[in-house]
């Protein structure tokens, strides 16, 4: 898996690579608004993820998932560390956090 310094880097190389529409999370699932689609957590796959430390501020924290999902489009969800939390579904958080491992 690549490794990346920054996080417009690491979508930058995201998208050359097909990782094209742009995700955003759900109570329980996450939208993709360029497809007008919604996904459950059945319904994708966390192919990568990538973590991002602030150097001047700890709680400048981001995550980039690399998503494909079951119809094989490709995007990235960017969130920051554990801000969904306390806002997704058991279903959904868990499958966010099975992404890291």
């Amino acid at each position: 898996m690549p490794s990346y310094d920054t996080l417009v880097e690491a979508l930058n190389d995201l998208q050359a690579r097909g990782y094209v529409h742009d995700f955003n999370l759900e109570k329980d699932r996450i939208y993709c608004t360029q497809l007008k689609m919604h996904y459950r957590p059945k319904e994708f796959t966390i192919q990568e993820v990538h973590r991002f430390e602030g150097m001047s501020d700890p709680d400048d924290n981001s995550v980039v998932y690399a998503i494909e999902t079951s119809n094989h489009d490709k995007g990235t969800l960017v969130d920051a560390y554990g801000t969904y939390a306390e806002s997704v579904s058991d279903e959904l958080l868990a499958k966010l956090k099975a992404g890291y491992q």
